[in-house]
């Protein structure tokens, strides 16, 4: 049976791993209204775009694939409040233009992620990750825990500690064979658009890429060079060292979506195993789309954690 989208949320997203389905019904004007306040930082050898609000101890936003520092907008104004926040957009994703490297994954964006640190002379931080950008947070802090003040990881895309949980493997499978290598092998012919339709046909419905209003493409789209970079990448998802992260000493808050799909579900609870310390938030109702479904809730959650660290 074919799923019906809804017109103001859609409850899957694109790849499983990224970029909400709900940002897609989002105005573009309004996802693009700090654009103007954008700066460049020359880090690593690329160019990142960036955005900062607010004084006093800092706090780094990172988003998810095929978005940018736009996924944030709902959340900078009440962090901007108590926090300096910086916001910004990973290598190749919107407004970046930077060359493709074969070999980009999440530990090439914590590289980077140490570079702008160091050129905004922040030392210590308040990290903040959703989904890829959560296993970019997790390889940041297992290599400089010391720069950390505290960790909030809201479903990560540890996809290599699947085929270890029970069930894992079948996940994963269906996830690489069905779309992932699909999805690469359509921007190795210079298809982006067809990428992009195979992971929505996956995650969302037959020809659901043309349900999506003509701003949603466009967002989706702007964002396509990450997408290629990932897919076609020699090592998108690096295994993450799991003594690493279970010695990890910094307060840590483990966020995921009462509805989320059963890989990242199963992903979340090997994390809280093995960072038992962890403090843990249900969002009631949510999806992998928790931030945009339930913007107020995944705010309050994490500035609740924040002002205790």
């Amino acid at each position: 049976m074919r799923r019906k989208l809804k017109k103001r949320q859609l409850p899957l997203w694109l790849c499983g791993l990224f970029l909400p389905l709900g940002q897609l019904a989002a105005n573009e004007a309004d996802l693009d209204r700090f654009s103007t306040s954008l700066k460049i930082a020359a880090v690593n050898g690329v160019e990142l775009h960036y955005f900062q609000s607010g004084s006093g101890v800092p706090v780094v936003l990172i988003h998810g694939g095929l978005g940018d520092y736009r996924e944030w907008n709902a959340q900078i104004g009440p962090f901007s409040k108590h926090y300096r926040v910086l916001d910004y957009s990973r290598r190749y994703n919107y407004p970046n233009d930077n060359p493709e490297r074969p070999d980009h994954s999440a530990i090439v964006e914590a590289m980077d992620l140490v570079a702008l640190l160091d050129a905004l002379k922040l030392e210590r931080v308040h990290l903040v990750g959703y989904s890829y950008g959560g296993l970019t947070a997790l390889f940041f802090a297992t290599q400089h825990p010391e720069r950390l003040r505290s960790l909030t990881l809201a479903e990560p895309a540890i996809m290599k500690w699947l085929p270890e949980i029970p069930g894992g493997q079948a996940e994963l499978d269906k996830f690489m064979t069905t779309m992932w290598r699909p999805a690469g092998e359509a921007c190795r012919k210079e298809q982006p658009e067809t990428a992009v339709r195979i992971a929505c046909d996956y995650f969302a419905g037959k020809d659901s890429y043309d349900k999506f209003p003509a701003e949603g493409r466009r967002l989706l789209m702007s964002n396509i060079r990450e997408w290629k970079a990932l897919t076609t990448s020699q090592n998108p998802f690096p295994m993450l060292d799991r003594e690493l992260v279970r010695g990890l000493k910094v307060p840590t808050l483990l966020i995921t979506g009462e509805k989320t799909l059963t890989p990242l579900r199963m992903i979340i609870e090997e994390l809280s195993r093995v960072m038992p310390a962890a403090e843990r938030v249900t969002i009631s109702g949510a999806t992998h789309d928790m931030w945009l479904q339930e913007p107020e809730a995944c705010g309050k959650a994490t500035l609740n954690f924040l002002s205790k660290h």
